[in-house]
């Protein structure tokens, strides 16, 4: 794809790899709008890279989910990128939790890791039919493949959201929307909380790589540990899980 001349909307793209992609496509040349729940997260991005738009949005809501398509219909009508971003993980021990007490606490992972992407999917299809060089690209995770078990909700989620890809990009095969991928390993964000990620690999680098082989017209992109597990046979995930969680 190419990066400039775009109008892209990013959730979750006040901070992490949400805001480093927006960092890439504004000096590409894009137009970028970001949303987020935390309208001082928001505040200081854009104060960070001034040429932000912003607009405040719990994408776990699917009301807000649609005043957001809405917005963008009316105040950027040639947006012709989605890219599904926002995400949270959760660290939990199943047996540990009380089911009828903490379902909420369960459901919200789900609802902005696989939910949110579905649906916004589903509501900027007709919208992006009409514009030039449309895509949805959907961030999941290395998680996809092998699956965390210190975070299982996420794991699943992110499965979920590959396996959902791979649909999308074979019904829109006959439209002009290219249906994308990228699939991070750890990346050093604040992703489940400030310090949990601090192992993981640079988020600079990270966004360089993925988007410059986006660019040359990879439809599914990983790094380091992720591009492995994407390309593993099952035998190797198999391998991996046991490293992963012994």
């Amino acid at each position: 794809m190419n990066l400039a001349n775009n109008t892209v909307l990013i959730t979750g793209g006040s901070t992490g790899i949400g805001l480093a992609l927006a960092e890439r496509f504004l000096r590409a040349g894009s137009q970028v709008v970001i949303c987020g729940r935390r309208a001082e997260a928001l505040e200081a991005a854009q104060r960070q890279l001034p040429g932000l738009h912003t607009y405040v949005c719990d994408v776990a809501r699917p009301e807000e989910r649609e005043d957001l398509f809405h917005w963008v219909q009316k105040e950027f009508p040639t947006l012709n990128v989605l890219i599904n971003n926002a995400g949270i993980q959760q660290r939990l021990q199943l047996a540990e939790h009380d089911v009828s007490t903490d379902w909420a606490y369960y459901q919200n992972e789900i609802a902005i890791n696989v939910e949110a992407p579905m649906h916004l999917a589903l509501l900027f299809i007709q919208h992006l039919r009409q514009q030039q060089n449309p895509a949805i690209i959907n961030v999941t995770s290395g998680l996809s493949f092998a699956p965390a078990a210190f975070a299982p909700i996420y794991s699943a989620t992110k499965a979920a959201l590959h396996s959902f890809t791979l649909s999308l990009r074979h019904q829109l095969t006959a439209t002009p929307i290219r249906v994308l991928e990228i699939v991070p390993p750890a990346v050093n964000t604040d992703l489940g909380g400030p310090g949990l990620h601090t192992f993981g690999v640079p988020v600079d680098a990270f966004a360089d790589s993925v988007l410059a082989r986006l660019a040359a017209g990879e439809e599914e992109v990983g790094y380091g540990t992720s591009e492995e597990a994407r390309k593993a046979s099952r035998e190797e995930l198999d391998a991996r899980f046991k490293l992963m969680n012994k």
